[in-house]
């Protein structure tokens, strides 16, 4: 049996290159190595959005995405959250085996009450289902940043404790920590992020994108003078998409000097707008044809309720409640 990847996004508005670059990628390229399960995590996102139209689109807009941008239902299980019911009743069981003490060492949810978010149960215990996310569908690898390594200790401190409880129901999951993906700029120069508004979307209309693309925080370095790359938000964005070649070309340009920041700006534009051409053509072929969109969520939750039944039904014999 293939090594089975588990990973998901949570839906929260639109797609930007930074989640691409840090994410999706990384999600495509695991179904060349294993058995990957995807979902979009929309019940987690009732943290924090309390818009139910809102959330309609978010989640709609995330299944388009990822099929766009590379997630394929015949390599891969691609599912909706709550479109498998089972993940709230196990989270109800880890609930039972979870600690409190190991829930208030979770920086996700202190994190989450110093940006004043109301701290209600849902943030409290967010880290259970998770992990009820993750075991149920019998994950060996989660891949993740750093700074999400907790959330799958967690999961693995939960499955062990129910392990030893009431018998053996869950695979220990362990983490697979990513190749360090360089901090992907916004255009102020910040970490591109939808809650700083400085991100550069992939699916957008061309004018809003370039515009903002011809926004981008540069310094008062007059044309004729010599630049530098390595210090330049418009170049830091254009190794991570360009070519070898082409990465090399510009930073020639920047160091010879008789460029302005305009023409590297729109040198950047066009990179990025042809990158993502052909995702952009896929996901307007999707939005053309929702019906079938719909018949892949449909079979997605089927084959992710395959084994999630299977997992559920072991559990309730361990607990006694079948």
């Amino acid at each position: 049996m293939s090594m089975r990847i588990f990973s998901g996004i949570k839906p929260s508005g639109m797609i930007h290159i930074g989640n691409y670059l840090g994410m999706i990628r990384p999600m495509v390229e695991s179904q060349r190595r294993g058995d990957l399960f995807c979902f979009i995590a929309n019940m987690h996102s009732l943290t924090t959005l309390s818009d139910a139209n809102m959330m309609r689109q978010y989640t709609n807009d995330a299944l388009l995405d990822l099929l766009a941008l590379g997630i394929d239902p015949e390599k891969s299980t691609l599912w909706i959250q709550s479109d498998v019911p089972e993940v709230a009743e196990l989270t109800w069981y880890l609930n039972n085996v979870t600690t409190v003490g190991l829930l208030e060492r979770c920086h996700a949810y202190k994190d989450a009450i110093a940006k004043g978010l109301a701290p209600n149960n849902g943030l409290f215990s967010y880290p259970v289902l998770m992990a009820a996310d993750i075991l149920l569908y019998q994950s060996d690898r989660v891949p993740v940043g750093k700074d999400q390594k907790q959330h799958v200790e967690v999961a693995r401190d939960i499955a062990i404790r129910f392990n030893n409880t009431y018998g053996n129901a869950f695979t220990i999951p362990e983490e697979e920590i990513a190749d360090e993906i360089a901090v992907i700029p916004g255009i102020d120069g910040q970490k591109m992020s939808k809650s700083y508004n400085n991100y550069i979307e992939i699916f957008g209309a061309e004018k809003p994108i370039k515009k903002k693309i011809m926004s981008i925080l540069t310094d008062a370095t007059p044309v004729e003078a010599p630049k530098d790359p390595d210090t330049s938000i418009i170049y830091a964005i254009y190794k991570l998409f360009g070519t070898q070649e082409q990465s090399t070309a510009l930073a020639d340009r920047f160091r010879a000097g008789g460029m302005g920041y305009g023409d590297a700006k729109k040198q950047l534009f066009e990179l990025l707008w042809e990158y993502f051409q052909p995702f952009r053509a896929k996901r307007e072929e999707l939005v053309a044809n929702m019906d079938y969109v719909a018949s892949l969520r449909k079979s997605g939750a089927e084959k992710a309720r395959q084994v999630a039944s299977q997992t559920i039904d072991s559990v309730r014999k361990l607990v006694g409640v079948l």
